[in-house]
């Protein structure tokens, strides 16, 4: 079996056991969302999808989660989802108080009436802005020169709730005169790592993913040499993907949460607290330094893109 079918055989299984999980969320966390409505209780939920296939985001995020716990003292479950309609789902549900969106599913989420507040972005070093790009590419000696090469070919996307493997490249492809419904056939990866590795492979004539995943994380983890892969197109500046945290949480806990994730969720503070050591010492498993703020306005760009393609995930239902 492929890579690709594995990749997205294992998304569709994890995938209904994510939902089901932060649907339901298990008889502890059912308890827990029952009681942390207002920060009254002693567990606050975090839902967040992993950047690339077989990651281990508890070991990811284990640094931010200690760090969280000592500041609010209160006991962090990390709930890890296969895509983002499973995080949206449960914040709007109440069971998941802090949220890891990516900024197009955040944009769903709030346009459907999930009630929560951004606070902040990752980002990639010490001052940086937050935001990134998505890249069209291809495999390198592929005929196909730009997106409007892309038409009648095998495309790959990530996930219909992507900003970067989904939204800004089907903008893209019709800034390129290209129908996404029409002109090419689309397969969903399930993954960044999945679109990129499916080019490489020849599964797909083309395909979409963010910038960093094509540039830096599968080359750091030997799964793609440098040079293998050509982008032929980038997009414009994404806003970072953002940290969401449920109004209903008290004032007071909203505003503990606020700056942790503005002022101390990097790698130098929690190097320097004993949170981790070395390359441990990251945010996420994006490998972000840490966070910028961010606000609601940030993601007005990501509105503008959802009203020139028209598409229907920019309303989740």
């Amino acid at each position: 079996m492929s890579y690709l079918n594995r990749r997205m055989l294992s998304a569709l299984a994890v995938g209904a056991a994510s939902v089901l999980a932060l649907a339901g969320c298990g008889e502890s966390a059912d308890s827990a969302a029952s009681t942390t409505a207002g920060g009254n209780g002693g567990t606050l939920v975090m839902a967040a999808v992993p950047s690339e296939n077989a990651t281990d985001l508890k070991a990811a995020y284990q640094p931010l989660i200690k760090l969280l716990e000592k500041e609010t003292g209160k006991k962090i479950e990390l709930q890890n989802a296969t895509d983002y309609a499973a995080v949206i789902e449960g914040q709007r549900s109440g069971k998941v108080q802090i949220a890891a969106y990516g900024p197009f599913s955040y944009v769903q989420a709030v346009s459907s009436g999930v009630k929560a507040t951004p606070v902040a972005a990752g980002i990639t070093a010490k001052g940086a802005q937050p935001g990134y790009k998505s890249y069209g590419i291809v495999k390198t000696g592929s005929s196909i020169k730009d997106l409007k090469g892309f038409k009648g070919k095998k495309v790959c996307f990530v996930d219909p709730n992507s900003t970067s493997g989904y939204l800004y490249p089907r903008a893209g492809l019709l800034d390129a005169g290209i129908n996404p419904d029409k002109d090419i056939t689309s397969v969903m990866a399930g993954g960044h790592d999945a679109s990129v590795l499916a080019v490489k492979s020849g599964q797909c004539d083309a395909g979409f993913a963010y910038d960093t995943m094509v540039d830096k994380q599968l080359i750091e983890k030997g799964q793609l040499k440098k040079g293998e892969i050509t982008t032929v197109w980038k997009s414009p500046v994404i806003p970072g993907s953002p940290v969401a945290i449920s109004d209903d949480l008290d004032a007071g806990l909203k505003k503990t949460l606020t700056d942790v994730f503005q002022n101390k969720a990097n790698a130098d503070y929690l190097k320097a607290h004993g949170y981790c050591t070395g390359s441990a010492c990251e945010v996420d498993d994006s490998g972000d330094w840490g966070f910028a703020p961010v606000t609601d306005s940030t993601y007005d760009g990501v509105r503008k893109v959802c009203d020139v393609t028209k598409d229907k995930q920019c309303v989740a239902s």
